[in-house]
């Protein structure tokens, strides 16, 4: 199963020799270049290349050889910022330069951030005496141990040119087939990233879908990774190695998951990265173990107030999906089965925020049908290079392009007086204690509670409203904290993405409204300054209270001068929402309507309008005077004649 080179996408690869002065850093650099013994060598030896044609991966190297001077020490650290690899020598001849690795280089490294594979290169073997019976393991072991960044040692000669092109091989290959992304070496188990994405292979590769490899699937997913068929002989021979170490990784069926993942690990064991690599890369993934940019056809937004939705036709895969794993058919998935869905996924993507608690569970924590397809189209909505990476993972089989779609521009939807939208996402603003997260809570279906807990950065829920006519609708409830209103404001693109806003106020206390009310001030004077009004709505929250009158008179005052709804009274501590979420929803579908306008914006909007009249009657005039001038000229011309 082994074969090809499975190259990454680089261009070249940069190699910055270092270690103490007299090591054998630049003969070392020298012979490579030369390929034979130096005769001349300079204190440091210029940028050397060493061609795409010189080592198997057709990738050229080029070598940066450096001095270890006090005054160098500035172009030193400039040099590994920009490396790829870094070969650390030491002399053999010289024990004190091997000290030096663990007493002063690799802490330096590391005090320098220098997070690229290490290569340990003994140099001036041939001067090391006959009576030296150490091995390289039991030197480099303890050091290897200590310093996990290094990713192999060798010992050569520049003057005998033994391994000296190994160097920088080794080099290379840790660079195009990184070790760290795909093995643990102190559990010598394959990493958790690297089993998820050799789980998918294996699925995708499975056709019968009966949990092995057929001898005919584990040819074709030869062919495919290598362009080369296996014959009988050698399946068989594969077979048997697995067989040997791993009991259960064959079956009669053929290679089992257990077995194929066996193979990458033995392969890795025996330094055969570039395999692993190749079958990695041919299925689409990059260094970090995620699909590659070219294998996610994301659509473009072309305007700020644009926004992106899931297709219908992924819908209805994730629909399917969502059966396949409600295995009781409960109308929900469990903690344990959702884990188990994106097993062949770099990791669960919903295990933090924004996503963590953001959607509909029932009493037991388990997610509904609507928490689901919810969860996908806030995913899709924040980060779409995601959603569709995950699609992928969990099985998706069609044209990637066709699961997500861009949505026509806001403004648009606000001229023609309608959208077509299925995702509405509203800001929910408010002072602290107003009541923003108890309606978050209310719309995800939670109880109410009196405990506060103060929200210090912006939080998510999202649901699926039903609407008259049984059209359903995905609302996204994005929940501003008071400290981070300025921040957000400061952006003059910020209600671009916005397709309604609600502000909370606790209608009990003349504080709150004071607050809410300058929040929504200036949240329409952004509005009108930008260009994206927004349709917006009042929330009187905690109508179970005894509501202040001044502040019932003076909001039904505000609502008035900005021609808003007025304030919707809502409890949710009786349980009294008042068909809010219905009601957000239906402003966000009526996108012209509800847009808050100050005295200001009236004012600018009519001395837009007096303008344009202005200059349409002068319009209008000048079209005049032309034609009467031409029917003039046309009837003294006639005259003439």
């Amino acid at each position: 199963m082994a074969g090809g080179s499975g190259s990454s996408a680089r261009t070249g690869v940069r190699v910055v020799v270092v270690g103490d002065k007299g090591a054998g850093k630049s003969s070392l650099i020298a012979a490579a270049a030369s390929e034979s013994v130096p005769e001349k060598v300079p204190p440091v030896h210029p940028p050397t290349r060493l061609p795409s044609d010189f080592y198997p991966d057709r990738v050229p190297v080029t070598i940066i050889d450096t001095s270890s001077s006090l005054e160098s020490r500035g172009k030193l650290n400039e040099e590994l910022k920009r490396a790829d690899a870094v070969v650390l020598t030491y002399a053999c001849n010289q024990p004190m330069t091997l000290s030096r690795l663990s007493s002063y280089w690799l802490p330096e490294l590391r005090r320098l951030e220098v997070k690229v594979p290490i290569i340990v290169a003994g140099c001036k073997l041939d001067l090391r005496g006959e009576h030296h019976t150490t091995s390289l393991e039991e030197i480099m072991g303890p050091i290897m141990q200590q310093f996990r960044e290094i990713e192999t040692c060798v010992e050569c000669s520049a003057s005998t040119m033994i391994q000296v092109p190994d160097v920088f091989y080794y080099a290379q290959k840790a660079v195009l087939h990184p070790t760290t992304p795909l093995f643990d070496h102190d559990e010598q188990t394959l990493k958790p990233r690297c089993v998820r994405a050799l789980k998918r292979i294996f699925t995708l590769c499975d056709h019968d879908m009966d949990g092995a490899l057929s001898d005919a699937e584990l040819n074709e997913f030869q062919v495919k990774c290598f362009n080369a068929p296996l014959q009988p002989a050698e399946i068989v021979g594969v077979q048997r190695v697995v067989q040997e170490k791993q009991p259960d990784g064959v079956s009669d069926l053929g290679l089992t998951l257990s077995g194929f993942l066996f193979l990458h690990a033995l392969f890795i064991e025996k330094g055969r990265l570039e395999t692993t690599w190749a079958v990695l890369r041919k299925f689409g993934y990059g260094d970090d173990l995620e699909l590659k940019d070219d294998f996610l056809p994301v659509p473009t937004k072309h305007a700020p107030d644009q926004s992106v939705e899931l297709t219908s036709e992924a819908v209805e895969f994730l629909r399917g999906v969502f059966g396949l794993y409600d295995i009781n058919n409960d109308g929900a998935i469990r903690p344990a089965e959702l884990e188990d869905l994106f097993l062949t996924a770099p990791e669960s993507p919903w295990g933090e925020a924004p996503y963590k608690d953001s959607a509909e569970t029932t009493a037991m924590g388990n997610l509904t049908l609507n928490g689901f397809l919810s969860e996908w189209a806030l995913m899709t909505l924040v980060d779409p290079r995601r959603s569709l990476a995950n699609l992928i993972y969990i099985g998706y089989g069609g044209d990637p392009a066709s699961t997500l779609r861009v949505t026509r521009r806001r403004l648009t939807d606000r001229k023609k007086q309608r959208t077509e939208r299925n995702v509405f996402r509203c800001f929910v603003f408010g002072p602290k204690k107003a009541g923003k997260s108890s309606l978050l809570n209310s719309f995800l279906g939670r109880p109410f509670s009196e405990n506060y807990t103060p929200t210090t950065r912006e939080r998510y829920a999202t649901n699926v409203v039903d609407q008259l006519g049984g059209t359903k609708k995905t609302l996204i409830l994005q929940e501003i904290p008071e400290e981070g209103v300025q921040k957000l404001l400061s952006n003059k693109e910020s209600l671009a993405a916005c397709d309604v806003a609600v502000f909370v106020y606790d209608s009990s206390d003349d504080y709150s409204w004071k607050k809410t009310k300058e929040l929504l001030i200036g949240f329409a004077r952004q509005g009108e300054d930008s260009g994206y009004g927004v349709p917006c709505l009042l929330i009187a929250a905690k109508d179970d209270l005894d509501s202040k009158s001044l502040t019932v008179q003076d909001a039904a005052r505000v609502t008035l001068e900005l021609g808003i709804e007025a304030a919707i009274p809502i409890s949710m501590k009786i349980r009294d929402p008042n068909d809010i979420f219905g009601r957000i929803v239906r402003a966000a579908e009526h996108p012209h309507l509800f847009i808050p306008e100050t005295e200001t914006g009236r004012n600018r909007k009519h001395y837009r309008h007096l303008v344009n009249s202005s200059l349409m009657f002068v319009s209008v005039g000048a079209a005049v005077t032309i034609v009467g001038l031409a029917a003039y000229r046309a009837y003294a011309a006639r005259k003439n004649t």
